[in-house]
């Protein structure tokens, strides 16, 4: 028995030995960062709407969006005529970023921006069901979830780890545009990808319209190949899987 506590002693010492040529500030560090990554992944709906707001806004600011007589916003208008007007209680407000990027995206808050360069790829069905498919990510939780992971690694937790709040209602402009990049720019599932394919199939034939585009939108897509530095070029699973799924479901196979 003596002998076990002297080697658990040794052993002790050993590692209080290793730990000296650590560095404790690394160490405070990695366990502050674990904890405000934790804490990003429990935000509340309130704060996602939140964090949502202030990215938006950013994102707004730093793009040009389409005036009012623009063709762009005269078709999008068109293009979203019969397309939800509020998500899950948050009014829908879509607007077009003047930029030859191929991309889209919604955040919870109902903020749904629209690329140029996609709307002069696609025809109105393909837009249709490009949209339908990021609204559907919004509805099914994606965006939520697709915030939180954008805030884990923002320098905007950081700030809420020191100050104690869950989430920031008062982000500088470089911060509130440093999570909207990130959320843009972050990846979802395969299967998140899937389920929003089909919420747009679902959405377009509910509203009885076109849902062909779907199946047109992600040929397109593919021809032009992965990548892009967005999620909607850099798809998973690949856009000719997506579109045979499509049109196995128009075929009724699926």
């Amino acid at each position: 028995m003596r002998k076990a506590l002297v080697l658990t002693a040794m052993a002790g010492s050993l590692a209080l030995v290793g730990c000296k040529t650590m560095d404790t500030g690394n160490i405070g560090s990695m366990v502050d960062s674990g904890s405000a990554a934790m804490k990003a992944m429990t935000l509340s709906d309130g704060d996602v709407v939140t964090l949502s707001n202030e990215s938006c806004q950013a994102m707004d600011a730093e793009n040009k969006i389409a005036p009012a007589n623009s063709k762009y916003t005269q078709r999008l208008n068109k293009v979203i005529a019969n397309m939800p007007k509020d998500i899950d209680g948050k009014k829908a407000v879509y607007k077009v970023y003047l930029t030859s990027d191929v991309n889209a995206w919604a955040m919870a808050n109902g903020c749904i921006r629209v690329y140029s360069g996609l709307m002069d790829l696609m025809n109105d069905d393909e837009l249709r069901g490009v949209i339908g498919h990021e609204i559907g990510h919004v509805a099914l939780g994606h965006s939520k979830k697709r915030m939180q992971t954008a805030y884990a690694t923002s320098a905007a937790r950081q700030i809420a780890a020191n100050s104690g709040n869950s989430a920031l209602s008062s982000l500088s402009r470089s911060q509130a545009g440093e999570l909207g990049e990130k959320f843009v720019h972050a990846q979802f599932s395969q299967s998140n990808e899937s389920e929003a394919d089909n919420y747009s199939f679902d959405l377009l034939t509910k509203q009885k319209m076109e849902r062909k585009g779907l199946v047109t939108a992600f040929q397109k897509l593919a021809k032009l190949g992965g990548g892009g530095g967005n999620s909607l070029m850099s798809s998973h699973p690949p856009s000719e899987e997506r579109a045979k799924a499509m049109q196995a479901r128009l075929d009724g196979k699926k």
